[in-house]
């Protein structure tokens, strides 16, 4: 199945239930009291943020999502069930526009919500409309329509950690090996670059390709991607122990960050020391100690062919996403003031 970044469905929340006219009946008495039940309510149309950025795939052959009705009203004054809400499910990271209002927002927290259309309201039965005045009332009242519109999902990717790094730190071997067996993430593009994206316990890598030096300034594809570091929530700076420089080598990524943008230096960040199979044991130790206390920063080692390495730097990623309070609100203000520059 092809991945899809954008997409434009229609949704429509449900009708409310009609109300009824109807009589208790006894025995030996033609018509009762009135005994209509009103309609049930219709359910409202949501969308909610999941992790998953290949969910809008599966929306791509039937783009169109109809709410459950309210129930009509029934006799002996029972009212119509009311109808379940739809939740239609987007990635983190999704900016949706309602084409007909023009409305735009972006959810960027899992689990978050939004209404957007809402439902029609139950009509009324006969039983509603008695009064002293009116003992035997025939009216009733039919149910409302619930809203609908179109509405465009464009993702706009949120990672959660960000592989950066010099284009021979081992990036994506190491992305690849994290997520190896994992939850299916398709590949995404942006324009002419191609990061590679990878889900590990529901949490979205990917290897930020393009940053040398003078990227800041434009050169190579760096620039072009820069901008979409500022959505990326931490880093992982993956330096090679192959280099004959390896803290050149962090300080040069982290000089092209900082010209960026200063705010990106601000990011959460962990440091690993990469290709731990090519060099000795002792020299993976004394640079280990070196950057811990060079840089005042969490150092992790990986090597892609030693098995128990990978598992204490997946393992220890998982914990510190997890422990991590992102403040999306934050997110949210950036977001909204692009939105404004934009206008």
């Amino acid at each position: 199945m092809a991945f899809v970044d954008q997409l434009t469905i229609w949704a429509k929340a449900g009708d409310g239930g009609n109300g009824i006219v109807s009589w208790f009946r006894f025995k030996y008495v033609a018509k009762g009291g009135p005994a209509g039940g009103d309609g049930g309510n219709g359910g409202d149309v949501y969308f909610r943020a999941i992790r998953d950025l290949s969910k809008l795939s599966d929306y791509s052959g039937n783009p169109q999502f109809t709410a459950q009705n309210g129930g009509h009203g029934r006799r002996t004054s029972k009212h119509g069930a009311d109808g379940e809400d739809m939740f239609i499910d987007i990635p983190i990271g999704s900016v949706v526009e309602n084409k007909d209002t023009g409305e735009k927002f972006q959810l960027l927290q899992e689990g978050e919500t939004r209404l957007v259309l809402r439902a029609g309201k139950g009509g009324y039965g006969n039983e509603h409309f008695k009064s002293s005045k009116n003992v035997a009332p025939e009216e009733q009242t039919d149910g409302d329509q619930g809203e609908s519109a179109h509405f465009s999902i464009v993702l706009e990717m949120l990672v959660d950690l960000g592989f950066i790094g010099l284009p021979s730190a081992g990036k994506s071997s190491l992305v690849n090996a994290l997520t190896n067996s994992q939850a299916k993430v398709a590949e995404y593009h942006f324009t002419t670059l191609e990061p590679h994206l990878g889900s590990l316990q529901g949490f979205i890598f990917a290897d930020i390709p393009g940053l040398i030096k003078g990227a800041s300034e434009g050169k190579g594809l760096g620039h072009k991607f820069l901008r979409h570091i500022k959505r990326t929530k931490a880093l992982a700076h993956l330096v090679s122990l192959e280099s004959e420089t390896p803290t050149e080598d962090y300080e040069v990524i982290r000089g092209e960050l900082g010209a960026y943008s200063p705010e990106l230096l601000e990011k959460d960040e962990i440091i690993i020391l990469s290709k731990t199979d090519m060099v000795e044991v002792e020299h993976v130790e004394n640079m280990k100690k070196l950057f811990e206390e060079k840089y005042g920063k969490t150092v992790l080692v990986s090597s892609i062919i030693d098995d128990d390495q990978l598992k204490d730097v997946g393992d220890f990623i998982v914990k510190y996403l997890r422990a991590k309070e992102v403040p999306v609100e934050i997110v949210k203000e950036e977001w909204e003031l692009d939105e404004e520059k934009k206008v």
